[in-house]
């Protein structure tokens, strides 16, 4: 399997998870959580990918270089679909993070709810005092508008790909093989 076939499957996993993650944030908080932790292993296995993998799957090949984005002359250049994805990055790993920050860890949470181990018995009232308090207020607030920010960027970038580079958003939404003819319009 080529390494953009691979790159496609890590895309689709973490797209799908983000999307799962933000339906489910206000209507099913348990399940929210845990898609919040499947999404932190997505993306922790990306930078492990990054670091041991091809040259091509650099992690600094997602951020872009300002100089050039200032010379920009066309809609089609490079640097403005690395700006829309260090946008989705940033966004990404803020929301993540803050979701991280917010709840206790998974295996001491169902440690407490299968009680096996009574000495987690007071984080749930403590995590129920944070929430009902201000600690956990603020990122919340940051939480829930980084991924607001991250739909934002994900849609302009969607857009801007289907838009400007066609054949490679039907490629990565799995409605094209890479290297298949692009279907000509009829005059």
């Amino acid at each position: 399997m080529s390494v953009f076939h691979r790159i496609r499957l890590y895309h689709a996993a973490l797209a799908i998870l983000v999307a799962a993650a933000y339906l489910t944030g206000d209507e099913l908080d348990d399940l929210h959580i845990w898609l919040g932790y499947a999404v932190a292993a997505v993306i922790l296995f990306r930078v492990l990918w990054a670091a041991i993998g091809p040259r091509q799957l650099g992690i600094s090949r997602l951020f872009p270089d300002l100089t050039e984005l200032a010379k920009v002359r066309r809609l089609n250049h490079p640097m403005i679909s690395r700006t829309l994805l260090a946008g989705i990055v940033i966004n990404l790993l803020l929301a993540t993070g803050t979701g991280l920050l917010m709840e206790p860890s998974p295996i001491g949470q169902l440690a407490a709810e299968m009680s096996i181990a009574p000495a987690f018995a007071d984080d749930d009232r403590e995590r129920e005092h944070d929430r009902d308090g201000k600690k956990n207020e603020a990122l919340e607030e940051v939480h829930e508008t980084t991924a607001n920010l991250l739909v934002l960027f994900v849609a302009l970038h969607v857009a801007y790909l289907l838009a400007f580079k066609r054949p490679m958003a039907l490629f990565m939404l799995f409605l094209r093989e890479a290297g298949a003819p692009v279907a000509q319009k009829k005059a």
